[in-house]
């Protein structure tokens, strides 16, 4: 059953291989509790209180909320399939609500200390420097995700329109807009990867020192070592360009609904979430010019 609905959802939904992998392991952990404590070998079998009371093991063995509300999600998610599919009659999720979560102020990169990194920070003069440079500019300069960037192919970049087709969450495309600075040094950075792998059997863009396609961890490696030079912020993943990115754009007065699309966001909450940082830097602003704070 676990095996027909990861066939549904890599199929028909076209999930990632990676949602793939976290709904497998949620429904194997929830089968795993419905054996040892129900006896039961059956997920069609589990009931609201069944599932409620997984979801209360799991609080109480302190996991945080956010990993507890993936887990309610992938359980909606599976018996959605099941009544679609006439394993049974009524979604035993319906009731169950996602825990409430603390607001997190997303972390990010100040404005001064990526400007050092990109322009005053060397760069090795050869394929190595120009790789590792261009992860770093368009990560930043475009807000993508990790996976977004290893995805991208040398086909999806338009240099005359000065655009970058993306495939984000779900297979969606987008068009991310490009300055002309960035345009030119991807440009470079290609020249440097023909001339280094002249015959290569792929065309993604970042690439390994081997040539291969580029791999999460690589990309990780990659940026915190060069944030690791400006920055003492705890947390210096991919991601962290992307919450820089979009903090950095509402500090400068840009819309939040053009940030949205450039993002991928489904919805205009996940972006909001950028505006308390923003609205901080409005308060710094106000409190250091205004002759009565």
């Amino acid at each position: 059953m676990i095996e027909k609905f990861l066939q549904y959802i890599s199929f028909q939904k076209r999930q990632s291989t990676h949602t793939q992998s976290s709904y497998r392991n949620d429904l194997e952990q929830f089968a795993k509790y419905l054996e040892q404590t129900y006896q039961l070998s059956d997920l069609s079998q589990a009931d609201y209180h069944i599932i409620r009371s997984w979801i209360i093991s799991l609080s109480e063995d302190n996991l945080q909320a956010t990993s507890i509300n993936r887990k309610i999600a992938t359980l909606k998610s599976f018996y959605k399939f099941l009544v679609k599919q006439n394993y049974i009659v009524a979604n035993p999720t319906l009731r169950i609500k996602p825990l409430k979560t603390p607001k997190r102020t997303p972390v990010f990169i100040e404005e001064a200390d990526l400007t050092k990194l990109l322009d005053h920070v060397e760069f090795s003069e050869d394929f190595t420097g120009y790789r590792d440079k261009i992860i770093i500019e368009m990560l930043y300069n475009m807000g993508i995700r990790e996976a977004e960037l290893l995805y991208i192919k040398e086909l999806d970049i338009n240099y005359i329109r000065q655009e970058i087709k993306v495939l984000g969450k779900g297979n969606k495309e987008r068009i991310i807009p490009i300055t002309a600075t960035l345009s030119h040094l991807i440009q470079e950075y290609v020249y440097q990867k023909q001339q280094a792998f002249p015959n290569l059997s792929h065309d993604h863009l970042i690439v390994t020192d081997n040539g291969e396609p580029a791999y999460p961890m690589l990309i990780y490696r990659i940026v915190k070592k060069y944030l690791n030079l400006v920055s003492n912020a705890n947390k210096k993943s991919p991601h962290i360009l992307r919450h820089t990115f979009a903090t950095h754009l509402l500090n400068k007065g840009a819309d939040l609904n053009a940030i949205k699309e450039i993002m991928g966001h489904s919805n205009l909450s996940a972006t909001q979430i950028y505006t308390h940082n923003s609205l901080e830097k409005l308060k710094e602003i106000f409190e250091q010019a205004h002759p009565k704070a």
